[in-house]
């Protein structure tokens, strides 16, 4: 988000946060924020009157309780009359907004429970599963199918395997906010790291990394970037030993092959 859109959402983060630390449930917060926000993308009528800037706050909020009243828990309906009354740049922005604070709902609920390390490695798998199984992703992109049919095949293929936290999240990615699922995950695994205050590690190894090795790839690229860091390993059958780290815009190639191709531009050079 740009401008005045971009402010806005800080402003409700700050007020989500605020709110979850007061006590209110993360959970409940999420499915509200979740709900309010699917709304506003199918009644484009409502999107542009709780976005027009010509309407004072005071009547978006009297708009806001008398369609949300009875339905939100207090402290989502103070943040959804907040951000009714705020400005945004495009009519769209509101419900993205109200989606980006759900996951961010989703995450703080998942560390209430010590589950935020499992919430972020669950958004990895299921994004890996989408991207390695071209019928899986067309079925979630099949815009012939209702967004009630695609949450009940992720739900029959995650139930068991995954946090409540990581379900919530799988089936949001269905709801078409982003251009497809994979981007939607791979969007809620950065909020999650943000919101975490990580980074976030591609690790692509020849084989799975023992615990040790794990352990200690952590600690060095803590060390080396000064903030905790969270891996995501794939097995990648293009490297032949050794590791290669791709952590935000950085590439740390330490496999066979990629020294191979060094010492060959070496000599080429």
């Amino acid at each position: 988000m740009r401008g005045a859109s971009a402010d806005s959402q800080v402003r409700l983060v700050e007020s989500l946060e605020q709110a979850v630390a007061a006590g209110a449930d993360g959970s409940r917060l999420a499915d509200d924020l979740f709900g309010v926000a699917s709304l506003l993308r199918t009644q484009p009528s409502l999107r542009r009157v709780l976005t027009d800037v010509s309407l004072p706050a005071d009547a978006k909020a009297r708009l806001v309780a008398q369609v949300f009243g009875t339905k939100l828990d207090e402290h989502s309906l103070r943040i959804v009359t907040d951000a009714a009354g705020r400005r945004w740049a495009g009519t769209r922005d509101l419900g993205d907004a109200l989606e980006h604070l759900g996951v961010i709902a989703v995450v703080k609920a998942a560390e209430q429970v010590g589950e935020g390390d499992r919430l972020e490695d669950d958004l990895f798998a299921f994004g890996r599963l989408v991207t390695e199984n071209p019928g899986l992703r067309d079925a979630l992109s099949d815009p012939s199918r209702s967004s009630e049919d695609k949450r009940l095949l992720v739900r029959g293929l995650l139930e068991g395997r995954v946090s409540d936290a990581g379900m919530r999240l799988a089936e949001q990615s269905t709801s078409g906010f982003h251009r497809t699922v994979a981007v939607a995950l791979d969007s809620y695994q950065k909020i999650a790291g943000e919101q975490r205050q990580r980074l976030v590690a591609l690790v692509h190894v020849a084989r799975p990394l023992r615990a040790e090795e794990s352990d200690r790839l952590v600690r060095t690229l803590s060390e080396q970037y000064g903030r905790p860091v969270h891996l995501n390993e794939v097995v990648d059958r293009g490297v032949i030993g050794g590791v290669r780290v791709e952590i935000g815009d950085d590439v740390i190639d330490g496999t066979v092959a990629g020294r191979l191709d060094d010492a060959r531009r070496r000599l080429a050079g």
